[in-house]
């Protein structure tokens, strides 16, 4: 489904460089591609920088990094693609990846009661000392565990550089490829979306790198407050919502089974859900959106109202000129249809002019859902004073289910 009224506001005036920034994201880089070039990758070394990727991204960011200084600093996020969202989508993959990191604007994030958290004190520990802990936990420890083995400058470039690029890049991909690539299973008025390549899959070894930080973008983090209030789920909780998409198995969700085990560890109390009956409202409709396209793009057979009445007269005089039948009330012309008919040319030609309404229903063949569909599509009239039809008749099997839209 395309998002609706998305309007597209383009990179936002730069008022300055975020010089550290800038230099993090280019320096670790370069030190990753210096390293694939010329450092000869050790065994152990690979190992330990996959280890410690999810630990580093799973674990310590939840607990140090996201405890603290990001989540104080992210928290407004319940101003979806507005000019108070930091990484608003609708100014374009640039600035949502990486623009809103590396430039200064005018734009300032909207504001949210966050006392509980200012007063938390891991929150207040690790927001205090962010830049130590972050510098540590990401360059110094990385870099010289592999010492261990030898292996300096493969703990440099690849445990250290090309970790941190590989980790950098999937958070940033929350907030930017996760609002362009695939659909909007919950709500089209804003811009996150659910993909296959934007979810967590773990059957293919790249794909955990994808979007670490989102189970599904449609209920990603902070933007998930958009549509489902704060919820330990950032995916599909076990609901009816999987009886509706079943195709979703790669969805993966560590974040919730994180949360869960510290609360089995009496770590966590009080922890939250939002309801699954409502998640999958959203669900259905948007579903339903994408069925009510489909509906309006066929073509459906005049309603009974737009029929002419032809009397018995007309039908059996117009009947001499083309091939007319009576089925259940109504007049078709089956003109077109006789070499395709499966029965053979036979049947039709020999119930010109006739009620074949007994044969039609099962005297002759009991016809299928499909041959009904068509027949009403072959409707010219309805006969003056015959037998009303029953509503069977008058409603093919495809709009026995039919959507309407309700304005509201």
């Amino acid at each position: 489904m395309a998002v609706e009224h998305q309007h597209w506001k383009g990179f936002p005036a730069v008022e300055g460089v975020r010089w550290f920034n800038l230099a993090v994201l280019v320096f670790t880089p370069l030190v990753a591609f210096y390293g694939i070039l010329f450092v000869p990758l050790n065994g152990k070394t690979l190992v330990f920088s996959i280890a410690y990727y999810f630990f580093t991204v799973f674990v310590l960011s939840k607990v140090l990094v996201t405890g603290g200084h990001d989540l104080i600093a992210l928290t407004t996020d319940g101003k979806t693609d507005t000019d108070k969202d930091p990484y608003d989508s609708t100014r374009g993959l640039a600035w949502s990846h990486i623009g809103w990191i590396l430039f200064k604007t005018k734009l300032r994030s909207g504001s949210v009661d966050i006392s509980d958290l200012a007063n938390d004190p891991l929150v207040k520990w690790s927001h205090r000392y962010y830049f130590p802990l972050a510098g540590i936990s990401g360059y110094i420890v990385p870099a010289l565990i592999p010492v261990l083995w030898n292996d300096f400058w493969g703990g440099l470039c690849f445990s250290t550089a090309f970790r941190m690029t590989v980790a950098h890049h999937s958070v940033f991909a929350v907030n930017s490829i996760a609002h362009y690539l695939g659909s909007t299973t919950y709500d089209d008025s804003l811009s996150p979306r659910d993909h296959f390549l934007s979810g967590k899959q773990a059957l293919l070894a790249w794909e955990p790198f994808a979007t670490v930080d989102i189970s599904y973008s449609d209920l990603d983090d902070g933007r998930r407050l958009s549509q489902f209030p704060p919820s330990i789920s950032n995916g599909l909780q076990k609901c009816n919502v999987k009886s509706i998409f079943r195709s979703l198995w790669y969805q993966w969700d560590p974040t919730k089974w994180f949360i869960a085990l510290c609360k089995f560890l009496r770590l966590a109390n009080n922890l939250r859900v939002f309801p699954s009956n409502e998640i999958a409202k959203g669900a259905l409709t948007m579903r339903l959106k994408s069925l009510k396209e489909l509906q309006d793009s066929l073509a459906w057979p005049p309603s009974v109202e737009d029929l002419p009445v032809i009397t018995a007269e007309d039908f059996q005089e117009e009947s001499k000129k083309r091939h007319l039948i009576l089925i259940s009330g109504f007049v078709h012309d089956v003109s077109d249809f006789l070499d395709n008919h499966p029965g053979g040319v036979k049947y039709l030609t020999t119930s010109q002019g006739m009620d074949q309404t007994a044969a039609f229903f099962g005297g002759v063949y009991r016809h299928s859902n499909a041959a009904h569909n068509l027949l009403s599509m072959m409707r010219v009239g309805v006969l003056a004073g015959g037998s009303p039809p029953a509503d069977a008749a008058v409603v093919p099997p495809a709009q026995a289910l039919f959507i309407e839209r309700k304005i509201r």
